[in-house]
Parts: C-alpha cells; sequence; structure tokens
C-alpha cells in the first residue's frame, strides 16, 4: 500500500520549472539542432514534458560558432514559422550563450535574455583569465550575469572558492538539469550537489543539445526522479523570465 501510493504521488512533469532558460533548440547554427525537423521535435518533446516556454540560446563563440544578434534572430524567426503552422501552444524566445574569451565583445547588438540577462560560460578545461574583470564588466554594461553550468568547470571540482566570488560579485548560476543525474559524470554531480545545498543556484535549464540529453531528461522527468532531487529547490525561473 505504502508504495502503491508513493507512486501515486511522484510528479512526472517538469511545469514545477515552467521555463527553459538555456537550450540548443534553433535550427542549423550551433552544435544543436541541425534542422527544423529537429527542433520542431525538440520543441514538442519539451512542451511534452511540462515546459511551456523557451529561451533558445546557441553559441557566439568566434572560433566555431560566430553567430550575432541577425543569425539568431533569423533562426529564431524560422522555429517559430513551423511551431505556429504544428499549433503548438509554447512561448518562444532567443538569446545567446556568450564564450568568455579574447573575443568576447560587449560592444556589438547583444544577444541578451529579455534585455535584462547575459548568459556567458568558459573553456570547461580553463578558467578564462579576465572572468572577474569581464562579470564586472557585463554590469557596467547594464546586464545582469548569468554564470551557465558552474558545475562543470574542471578547475573548480577542488575549490569553490572563485565560485564564492562570482556570486558575491552579484553573478547569477545556472544549474544544468543533467548534472544532477550523473550525466556528465561523478565530480560534476558533486560539485551540483554541493552548490543546491549552499543555495548558490538561481536558475536551471535542460542545455539541451541532442537526442541523448533529450532521453536522459525524458527519463529523469517521467521517473519523478529529477523532481525528487530538486523539485523544492526555489530556482528563480519562472520569477525572473516572463
Amino acid at each position: 500500500m505504502f508504495n502503491f501510493f508513493k507512486k501515486r504521488n511522484k510528479i512526472t512533469d517538469i511545469s514545477w520549472l515552467g521555463i527553459d532558460m538555456h537550450s540548443h533548440i534553433l535550427p542549423g547554427i550551433d552544435d544543436g539542432s541541425p534542422d527544423i525537423a529537429t527542433s520542431l521535435r525538440f520543441v514538442k518533446s519539451l512542451a511534452a514534458l511540462g515546459f511551456n516556454h523557451s529561451i533558445a540560446t546557441p553559441h557566439i563563440y568566434k572560433e566555431l560558432y560566430p553567430n550575432n544578434f541577425e543569425s539568431i534572430s533569423t533562426a529564431r524567426q524560422s522555429l517559430q514559422s513551423a511551431i505556429d503552422d504544428a499549433a503548438i501552444s509554447f512561448k518562444l524566445e532567443s538569446a545567446a550563450e556568450y564564450m568568455v574569451d579574447q573575443d568576447f565583445n560587449l560592444d556589438s547588438k547583444l544577444c541578451s535574455l529579455q534585455d535584462k540577462f547575459l548568459l556567458i560560460e568558459m573553456s570547461y578545461l580553463n578558467e578564462s583569465p579576465n572572468i572577474v574583470q569581464q562579470i564586472f564588466n557585463v554590469e557596467i554594461k547594464g546586464y545582469k550575469p548569468i554564470l551557465a553550468h558552474p558545475e562543470r568547470y574542471i578547475f573548480y571540482f577542488k575549490d569553490q572558492s572563485k565560485l564564492k566570488l562570482f556570486k558575491e560579485k552579484g553573478c547569477l548560476f545556472q544549474l544544468n538539469l543533467l548534472s544532477i543525474v550523473g550525466y556528465y559524470g561523478k565530480e560534476v554531480k558533486q560539485l551540483a550537489e554541493y552548490l543546491l545545498k549552499e543555495k548558490m543556484y538561481d536558475l536551471a535549464g535542460t542545455d539541451l543539445h541532442h537526442d541523448k540529453h533529450l532521453g536522459t531528461l525524458q527519463n529523469a522527468v517521467e521517473s519523478g526522479k529529477l523532481h525528487e532531487l530538486i523539485g523544492s529547490y526555489p530556482f528563480k525561473n519562472k520569477e525572473l523570465f516572463v
């Protein structure tokens, strides 16, 4: 009897988060969705899980993905047309995930999240040498910086002091949902657990790129495991994005 009610009470959708503020579902402009058909399938799958709103954030990384405001807007419009044609009730916006490197340019027309936030990332292997200054520069420009998936940077596995400094400087943190289920490995999961325990995360996103990501996400959500792990955490997705 106990097991029966325990199973019935599991939350097997993700409407509690509602808004995915980090994904790579725009077609053909980075290492995410390769085409409109795949993008539309991703949207349908996200909607089926309980998301009603996505802010797509393709990479802006000059060496590999030299996107800009125009290329991202064009890709979003293409996907929006497909969503409209398919009569899917799903809000789509676009921004970008900026690599903080020597080409990081705050003087260009920025792809921000709702004109308020800027999503930034670093190499997983090496910390950007000027990252503290760049966080300050983003704020001077009038945006709130969001550091994407801090749990995935290997140089913070053993020393979280810099992450604490970022928080003191006003930087928001975004968790990859798959990190907490172990998709990226044990050490990433452990750092994610630490940052959750310390209440250092502000936001969460799928960082969806491909079908393997989607399948893992579906299993975690539909089994109730994801909600059990982080469903009660006070993420601000619904609070900060409308």
